[in-house]
This record gives structure tokens, sequence and C-alpha cells, in this order.
């Protein structure tokens, strides 16, 4: 535990999957039960949760009619234009291809409770999240510089404050050039010129003011970032230690990425 995140530890990235599904499954199973709406804020990246949840659901008959899906982020291939929903790097496609396609058409929630931001329609995405109560449980990954979303990190010498940052809403921003290579080697092959250069996201104020916050990740570059992240003190240079002042929050990572946190890199 590092300042109230909670580091789970399992074996592979199967389990952490497994894990992330079942959080989720076991969230909306409770809220049906007791007859409340179920809220998320939901990452593309991870991906490896949404098959599992969707098996799940099927086997189990869990109903999703009352479950609202927040994306964090999607592309944008300019300032003010989503990328098409029918391009292989788009987030709404994936999010079609690896859960809303998989579940039983009787069990999946209606179209318009599988939200994504879009430009122009900030001040209405975090307006309609509030409406419902905000977010049960915020889903994600981690960045390479520690972004969660596409709230990327501030540079060294961006004299905003934790405080500005935390309050910061969904918005459309440049990516940073940490974010395009990484992603770039990811799924273009690295060829970042080709890979988008703007995006929108969800903001720090809305991941933060969810009642949870559990992010899984197990990315061969995961243990440099997340050692930063578990070890210094809250920045908007590492968004993600921002976390540290929340109450509930839970990170999950398979053993190869708890072992690549004890080698030390620090050779200055």
């Amino acid at each position: 535990m590092s300042n109230g995140i909670k580091v789970r530890v399992l074996s592979d990235d199967n389990a952490v999957n497994l894990d992330m599904a079942l959080d989720m499954l076991t969230t909306i199973k409770e809220n049906n039960e007791k007859g409340k709406r179920t809220v998320f804020i939901v990452p593309v990246g991870p991906m490896g949760q949404y098959p599992i949840l969707a098996a799940m659901v099927n086997k189990f008959q869990i109903s999703l009619k009352n479950v609202w899906f927040f994306n964090m982020d999607e592309y944008l291939i300019s300032q003010d234009k989503r990328i098409s929903p029918d391009n292989f790097l788009s987030f709404c496609k994936r999010m079609n291809d690896e859960f809303y396609s998989k579940v039983d058409e009787n069990l999946i929630m209606p179209k318009e409770q599988r939200l994504f931001p879009t430009p122009g329609k900030e001040k209405e995405y975090d307006e309609l999240l509030d409406e419902l109560g905000g977010a049960d449980v915020c889903y994600g990954g981690l960045g390479i510089n520690g972004h969660i979303a596409f709230n990327e990190a501030a540079e060294e010498d961006d004299p905003i404050t934790c405080e500005e940052f935390a309050r910061l809403g969904t918005r459309i921003l440049p990516i940073t050039r940490e974010t395009i290579a990484i992603n770039g080697a990811a799924y273009l092959n690295g060829d970042i010129k080709s890979m988008p250069k703007w995006c929108i996201t969800i903001g720090m104020k809305q991941i933060l003011a969810s009642k949870r916050i559990y992010l899984s990740m197990g990315a061969y570059w995961h243990p440099g970032i997340l050692k930063r992240v578990l070890n210094e003190k809250p920045q908007p240079q590492i968004p993600a230690t921002l976390l540290k002042n929340h109450s509930d929050v839970t990170f999950c990572i398979p053993e190869k990425t708890e072992k690549g946190m004890q080698i030390d890199y620090d050779i200055f």
C-alpha cells in the first residue's frame, strides 16, 4: 500500500483480466439486486476484461439494462473531429468488437447508455455523469507518463498545481510525444507519424469523484512508471500520483510487474 493506494498482485495477465471482470460483474449484480443503477467510467486499454465480462454476463444472465458505461476517451483526427468509428484505432469500434457485440441482445444496455465524449459536448458529458450520481467505479490503466484516460502529464515547467489539475473536466487536448510513441509502437508497428495527434478525454475531476478507482497494468514498461507513481509526491507531471488523495484506489498487477519494480534503474 502507498498513501492509500492498495496494490493487488496476481499470478499473471489472465488473472488480472479476470479480477477486473469479476469486480465489474459483482458491482453490477449487487446494484441490480438493490434496484440501483450502475455507472462506470471504462477504458480502452486494458481490454482483456471485456470478453470475460461478456461471457459471464451471458452465462449468469446478468442484465445490463440499468448500467451506464462512460468511456474515458477517444482519438481525434483534428481538434474538433472524432476518428471514424469504423477505424481499427477507434475506441468506439474496439468496445463494440470486444464487448457490446458479445453480450446477448436481451441483456445489453441500450445504445444511449454506451457513452463516449464528443467534441462540442464536453459540458453535457460531465453534467450527465453528475446527474447520475457520478461513477460507482472508474476502471482504467496507466499511461507511460502516468496519465489516466488521456489526462496527459504536464510539462516539467508547467505551473499548474495539483488542485488545478484535479479540477480539469472533459476536454480536447494534444497527445504527448511519449504517448504517441508508445501507442504507435503497439498498434502501428512503430509508424508514429500515422498516429492521431489529438484526443478528447474525461477529466481528472470526474475520475477523482468516482466512489472507487480500479486500475490494472501489465505492459512490459509498466514497472518503471508504476514505481514512480507509488513513490513520488502528487504532481501534475505524473497524473496518477493524484490518486493518492482518493480514499479507495486499487492497482491490480501481475507478478512480472511487481518483479520489474524491484529493479533499480536510477543511474544518476
